[in-house]
């Protein structure tokens, strides 16, 4: 009995300490000491066996039986550690899962490539405050304290004491306060491009609360109407397609004199007529000949400089290009990857 209880002992721990995995260390616990496995096995001998036997035997299979069970806790740590080591080392020459990329928001896009059309031709990007003095924004751009556009309903006030001399602190409503700064900043030849963020409170399918708007300005001596066309011609070619073009229509700003409504023809029909814009031509933003008063508040004589300006929102700009068919800007503001992954 004594050799018996031996070799099962040597064969039992010789079995675990080649066992490579959980699955295989829990089979051998059930082999050797299961309700059915070796140990009880051997047992059911014990009643041919005399008292003095069976008390050897008795100790000798609890040795046994102990033994096995630490060669089984010992071996399940020992692959418990190795499988852990293996999770964690890392080769460093493995070839990587590339992250995915993203790319710019439209609005980001359209202000580099309008910034870039009028770099092409001598106009200087620039940014100016987009918290603004009311002077700059109203009063030194011809604009008396009774026009509308200065009523707490149009624009957004900041609720500061007033600059004594520059009076109220506002959300600039329109990048239009570039003018006064950039005359201020250099002297003619003037060709400024102002791009940034302008308030008012406005929601509807083409206006925002916050939206973009790009400025330009030219300045120097003899500048004239043609010009200004010219200027929108290349800039509609260029931006939107070479099947665009402009036409002028006239109108009122407090800034300019003449002043100017700036079409273009539609994206979807190309000026015949259609059920989006009805005449054939969609409104792009407003322009005209520079007031002759903004340009002396401005420190500039207008016997000897004139020159244009031109607003326009980048959003109903961007929306007006061939093949976008967007009629509504308020998707550009609403973090919808549904919307934003198809660009």
């Amino acid at each position: 009995m004594a050799e018996k209880i031996i070799n099962l002992k040597n064969e039992a721990i010789g079995n675990i300490l080649e066992a490579k995995d959980e699955k295989e260390l829990e089979r051998l616990k059930i082999l050797y000491l299961g309700r059915s496995g070796k140990i009880n096995q051997l047992t059911k001998e014990f009643p041919h066996f005399s008292p003095e036997e069976k008390i050897k035997a008795g100790r000798q299979l609890n040795e046994t039986k102990k033994a096995i069970e630490e060669a089984l806790e010992n071996q399940l740590s020992a692959v418990s550690n190795q499988l852990s080591a293996k999770e964690e080392w890392f080769d460093v020459t493995e070839p990587s899962i590339k992250p995915k990329i993203g790319h710019l928001h439209l609005l980001t896009e359209a202000i580099r490539e309008i910034s870039s059309v009028f770099e092409k031709i001598g106009f200087v990007r620039v940014r100016y405050p987009e918290v603004e003095w009311d002077w700059y924004a109203f009063e030194g751009l011809n604009m008396p304290s009774t026009h509308p556009a200065r009523d707490d309903f149009e624009s957004f006030f900041v609720d500061t004491p007033a600059h004594p001399k520059l009076g109220r602190m506002t959300l600039t409503p329109h990048t239009s306060n570039g003018q006064l700064r950039e005359m201020e900043r250099i002297k003619p030849p003037i060709r400024m491009i102002n791009i940034a963020r302008c308030h008012r409170p406005n929601w509807d399918i083409t206006h925002t609360p916050t939206f973009h708007q790009f400025e330009g300005l030219v300045i120097d001596k003899g500048i004239n109407i043609s010009h200004l066309k010219g200027i929108f011609d290349y800039f509609a070619v260029n931006f939107f397609g070479k099947d665009r073009r402009t036409r002028l229509r006239p109108f009122h700003f407090q800034f300019t004199e003449p002043s100017f409504e700036v079409d273009i023809n539609c994206p979807l029909c190309l000026g015949k007529g259609c059920r989006t814009c009805k005449s054939g031509w969609m409104e792009l933003g407003g322009s005209g000949m520079v007031h002759p008063r903004v340009l002396e508040n401005g420190g500039l004589d207008p016997n000897i400089y004139s020159g244009f300006a031109f607003g326009w929102g980048v959003e109903r700009t961007y929306i007006m290009r061939s093949g976008l068919k967007l009629g509504d800007i308020r998707p550009l503001y609403e973090s919808d990857l549904r919307f934003i992954n198809q660009f």
